[in-house]
């Protein structure tokens, strides 16, 4: 089901009040413009016209402490619609690079039943395709796709539906070896944020659960949580 609309405050706001209502998964809410749209951290996603804004309900049926796996999935997904002569890196946990500049955001918003299971996950996921914001906050130029919005959204839509299956079908690790093969060389060196605090080390893949792995001069240690600031995954 599709809910398209001229204009909203954020379409994960929408998709999860009619996930609360009962939607089926597989439902999105495409918005042409975002007055309230918004990334990790509580950052504003810039949402004028011309770019795709959209949150799809996702009712995966899994632990809460999966959850956090869809967001590679997703990131897969966006990253499926890049054509192969453009240069892909997919930035942990899940940011989309192309050429190097940031294309899309994705944002994951989980309910949580009282047995600890997830009742929906809203993937609310912006792609920029007629143009590339550039923000003096942005870590990372901006990159657009190219093409339509409407093409992009009917993509998006297939790619994400195909992603889900092979996550359902295989499991996390699949998912997992896809998204390592377009993240960051190992031994990259990068920066983490972790609050108030920068943890530096090298890149040292994911583990069964998605937490970034770096090599530290302290030893290995395990990101759940954070920023990554530096150039790997």
């Amino acid at each position: 089901m599709l809910v398209a609309l001229d204009s909203v405050g954020s379409t994960n706001d929408e998709a999860a009040r009619l996930a609360d209502s009962g939607a089926p998964e597989g439902t999105v809410v495409w918005a042409r413009e975002q007055h309230g749209g918004r990334g990790r951290r509580g950052r504003s996603w810039a949402s004028p016209p011309g770019n795709l804004y959209s949150s799809t309900i996702l009712r995966p049926e899994c632990p809460a402490a999966r959850a956090a796996e869809l967001g590679f999935v997703a990131a897969l997904a966006v990253g499926d619609l890049v054509p192969a002569s453009r240069a892909i890196r997919l930035k942990w946990p899940n940011d989309v690079l192309v050429d190097g500049g940031k294309i899309a955001g994705i944002l994951l918003e989980s309910a949580i039943a009282q047995d600890g299971r997830v009742e929906h996950v809203v993937a609310g996921i912006g792609i920029n395709v007629a143009f590339a914001p550039q923000l003096a906050e942005m870590r990372y130029p901006g990159a657009s796709l190219g093409g339509t919005v409407e093409a992009a959204l009917e993509g998006l839509t297939r790619a994400l539906a195909t992603r889900l299956a092979q996550w359902r079908r295989d499991g996390f690790g699949v998912v997992r070896e896809a998204w390592l093969a377009q993240a960051g060389p190992l031994g990259a060196e990068v920066d983490v944020r972790l609050g108030e605090g920068l943890v530096r080390g090298r890149f040292a893949g994911l583990d069964h659960e998605g937490a970034l792995l770096l090599d530290t001069a302290e030893g290995p240690r395990k990101i759940v949580s954070g920023e990554l600031l530096g150039r790997a995954a």
